[in-house]
């Protein structure tokens, strides 16, 4: 078995781009060597800003010797059939094998034995393929070829090429570009050739020349470098793992050190200054033992400098003022101009063009927010409803103020939370710079979930407004395509709704979102409904929720208060992870079973029934038949419909039994559904688990006498009604 080990030296590798490269690198060569039948033990790779490296273990030294058989014509077909066979595969008659098939007839097959192949020559095709087919997210040409179209693409110039199986050069060639054994070192430490042995002296040679070679290694250095050296000086680094990886793709020998910034900057938000320092300079904010930002950061140098890296951290620091001097100028010309001023020129922005400008937007979004308390949804608690929904529509007029100002075109990451600054500064409540600062989120899983009423109304109205304007003009999501983010925005709302416990019919929230898109949508109600239920199914999945017992709720139909939906699902699927559950289950199926038998057939062709209203199948003869009781035989029937009738024969105990449990559980189960205790209804329902099974095991439903049998069929419906009180058992699997 032998080593291979390939580098591709170039020009610097974007941070961004260099984990996919890794994983895109190794995913090419294992196909590239399985189409000649060769797999590696193990496969490493590596990334470096100046380099994209892997090592495949333990590889044969050639291929397999192969025999590949193409079946041809039979031994007797005409001479022009044999004579086209013969063409393709090169052979003559006398080389062909002839074989009998499962028929007994003589058919011709060519057989071709191919010799196994050196594995450098594998790779000497290989390597070439996965360059020029190599997926960056963009690629560039160079030198006098670039002219060509068909000229080699790299993510930036490729330099050359490392190819050892194990000590040996693999020969390859590519765009003028020789493959050897040769690479270099840092660029500064050590720019001088280097010659590697084989891969396994490979990253040691490297680290030699001040190259860590080991991705993963470097990010430790740099998260365990950076912690040290802010320790040092009483702070803490702010965590940021992807801003530890960045600074690993930006530097072959990372050393972190701390820099000083003048503390009047720190009047600018922290929000500001760390955007700043992060997306300008790849810079790590730090903060004091009691949380406040310190006028410190640390920046990651690529070099061991001779004088401690004082000059590198003067000049680090020194771009960073300049950085700090745009923030705070903007941050004080956007104080000069209050937001409502400011709000006025969102008409000049278009939201979409279907939907008019962000100024209109505003104007339905302050609408929806003020009836959303008014009506009692959102702070439904507030002895002043009216103070809250004028906050409310206050802070939805301004919410998108922000959006003209210097600070959130220079920063548009910083939305809304500026706006909320600007709020405060101007003296609004807290309570409206809140809404604004967080009338956006939470915009995705984990993130900060708005209780505060104010803002959960004007969160609320943002979101229900988008998803009801592109709903309504067709615009929704397609496939993988979500170019609006409405599946966000509705999961968005699901959150909000559910974890404020807003109480009304989904259909309220978006009849009145209509209202300022002055349309009705008509059936679009019942498409937004379907979609919350189809996200509310992943957001629960992801919670650890059964989907099918939501489909078993939402089968039962009219039941668009979220709150209470997503109650009867948790009810039910703590009640099927039970005993008692699993048995009920199965007794259920078995009764919905016998019944589907029993109406096999579509109206009005001799045996089915149509659904009546309350969602029952009707069954032959159980409407007219009469029902055992559980005293003196005569009880209404057990289809629950008031039927006063006698029965002509005395109930089998186990029949009596059965009847005796519905008469308890109905009237229990249904009094907790109304008072929407579902655990409750759940436990009563688990009352006719042993009923139910004795009933199957000491009846017989299908009796030859038509009244008996009649009579147990309607108990079985009624079986079935009592447990769709709470779900439709029947979308539940298992």
């Amino acid at each position: 078995m032998a080593d291979f080990l390939l580098e591709l030296l170039s020009e610097e590798i974007p941070a961004r781009m260099q984990d996919k490269a890794c994983t895109d690198l190794a995913r090419l060569f294992t196909a590239e060597l399985a189409r000649a039948g060769l797999a590696a033990a193990a496969i490493e790779t590596y990334a470096t800003p100046r380099r994209l490296a892997l090592i495949a273990r333990g590889l044969p030294v050639a291929t397999d010797a192969v025999s590949e058989e193409v079946k041809g014509p039979r031994a007797d077909a005409p001479a022009q059939a044999l004579a086209g066979f013969l063409g393709k595969t090169g052979l003559t008659r006398e080389q062909l094998v002839a074989r009998a098939d499962a028929k007994g007839n003589l058919v011709l097959y060519a057989v071709t034995e191919k010799p196994g192949r050196a594995t450098a020559a594998v790779l000497a095709e290989a390597v070439p393929a996965i360059i020029r087919g190599f997926p960056w997210p963009k690629s560039m040409r160079w030198g006098a070829e670039s002219a060509s179209t068909a000229s080699l693409r790299w993510v930036r110039p490729l330099k050359g090429i490392v190819a050892l199986l194990d000590e040996m050069v693999v020969p390859i060639e590519i765009a003028g570009i020789v493959a050897g054994a040769a690479t270099v070192g840092h660029r500064f430490h050590h720019p001088d050739a280097i010659t590697i042995g084989s891969a396994d002296d490979y990253a040691f040679k490297l680290r030699a020349a001040h190259v860590i070679l080991d991705q993963e290694e470097r990010r430790r250095i740099i998260r365990d470098g950076a912690a040290a050296v802010a320790a040092a000086a009483g702070l803490s680094v702010v965590p940021d793992e992807g801003l530890v990886a960045e600074n690993a793709g930006l530097t072959e020998w990372p050393v972190p050190l701390l820099g000083q910034f003048d503390p009047a900057f720190l009047q600018v938000p922290r929000e500001v200054i760390q955007l700043t320092m992060r997306t300008n300079q790849k810079y790590f904010a730090l903060v004091d033992a009691g949380g406040a930002l310190a006028p410190s950061f640390i920046c990651t140098a690529n070099i061991v400098a001779r004088d401690g890296g004082a000059g590198i951290v003067a000049g680090n620091a020194k771009v960073l003022a300049a950085r700090l001097s745009d923030a705070k100028f903007f941050w004080e010309q956007d104080r000069k101009v209050p937001l409502a001023e400011s709000a006025k020129k969102l008409d000049q922005i278009v939201f979409h063009e279907k939907l008019g400008t962000v100024a209109d937007k505003v104007e339905r979004v302050a609408k929806l927010a003020r009836w959303l308390v008014e009506e009692g949804i959102v702070g439904s608690a507030q002895p002043d409803r009216s103070e809250l929904a004028d906050m409310a529509e206050t802070a939805a007029r301004l919410c998108k103020a922000d959006l003209v100002t210097g600070m959130v075109g220079e920063f548009p990451e910083l939305q809304g939370v500026m706006g909320g600054y600007y709020a405060r500064a101007e003296g609004y409540p807290d309570a409206v710079a809140d809404a604004i600062r967080d009338h956006y989120k939470p915009v995705g899983q984990g993130d900060e979930v708005p209780t505060a009423p104010v803002t959960l109304a004007v969160s609320l109205a943002d979101k229900l407004d988008s998803l009801f304007g592109f709903f309504s003009r067709d615009l929704k999501p397609t496939g993988s395509k979500d170019p609006f983010a409405l599946r966000r925005a509705m999961l968005g709302v699901l959150t909000l709704v559910e974890t404020n416990a807003l109480r009304a019919p989904f259909r309220a929230f978006t009849m009145a979102a209509g209202q300022g898109h002055m349309s009705t949508f008509g059936s679009g109600h019942d498409v937004l409904l379907e979609f919350a239920v189809d996200r509310l199914k992943v957001q629960q999945k992801e919670a650890g929720v059964r989907h099918d017992l939501i489909d078993a709720v939402f089968a039962l139909g009219g039941e668009d208060d979220l709150v209470r939906l997503l109650a009867r699902v948790h009810a039910l699927q703590a009640f099927v992870q039970t005993v008692e559950g699993a048995n009920l289950l199965a007794g259920y199926k078995r009764a919905a079973n016998i019944l589907k038998k029993e109406s096999p057939l579509p109206p009005g062709e001799g045996g089915a029934r149509p659904a009546q209203p309350d969602g029952r199948v009707r069954v032959a003869a159980l409407d007219d038949a009469p029902s055992p009781s559980a005293a003196d035989a005569a009880p209404p029937s057990p289809g629950g419909r008031g039927e006063d009738k006698k029965l002509s024969y005395t109930p089998e105990p186990a029949e009596a039994a059965l009847v005796a449990a519905l008469d308890a559980v109905e009237p229990a189960a249904q009094a907790a559904v109304d008072a929407e205790d579902f655990g409750g209804a759940m436990a009563a329902l688990s009352g006719l688990r042993a009923p139910i099974d004795a009933f199957f095991d000491g009846v017989t439903v299908n009796d030859p006498d038509p009244v008996k049998r009649a009579a147990r069929l309607a108990l079985l419906e009624r079986i079935r009604t009592a447990v769709h009180r709470v779900a439709d058992f029947s979308r539940i699997e298992g």
